[in-house]
């Protein structure tokens, strides 16, 4: 399963601190029943564009990972979670607004993982299913 959010509106002060980011990807995999196999790595990111500055972070999980990239001068968040293995998907998403105080989400959810493992199909190739919703919370 690949749950991918974007979350829009939410505390901005959160967005900028690299060290919120980290305790964010270092607790969160166990909320969702996850394992946490290594440290986080985060990391400030400024570019060329002065607006897209932010944080981003990466966690490997036994079942994969989380990734997370902040803009918070557009008030913005994306976050990746991939696993292996089902995962209460409603409970990772409240989690989220909650801890980023988000306004408005888009999610998508796309089925991958081992129980995708094997191809069911002939030749062909597979486009997976996805869910898209726009919550406004």
């Amino acid at each position: 399963m690949h749950l991918l959010i974007d979350g829009f509106g939410g505390d901005n002060s959160k967005m900028t601190e690299e060290s919120f980011i980290y305790d964010f990807l270092d607790n969160y995999p166990s909320h969702i029943d996850m394992n946490k196999i290594t440290e986080p790595k985060v990391t400030k990111y400024v570019g060329p564009k002065p607006e897209d500055w932010g944080i981003s972070g990466f966690v490997m999980i036994a079942e994969s990972h989380i990734s997370i990239h902040t803009f918070p001068d557009r008030q913005y968040v994306n976050i990746d979670i991939f696993s292996c293995k089902d995962f209460d998907d409603k409970r990772a998403i409240d989690k989220i607004v909650e801890t980023f105080d988000l306004e408005k989400i888009k999610v998508w959810i796309v089925d991958r993982g081992l129980d995708q493992a094997t191809p069911d199909f002939s030749g062909q190739i597979a486009i997976g299913r996805s869910r898209e919703n726009v919550v406004g919370v």
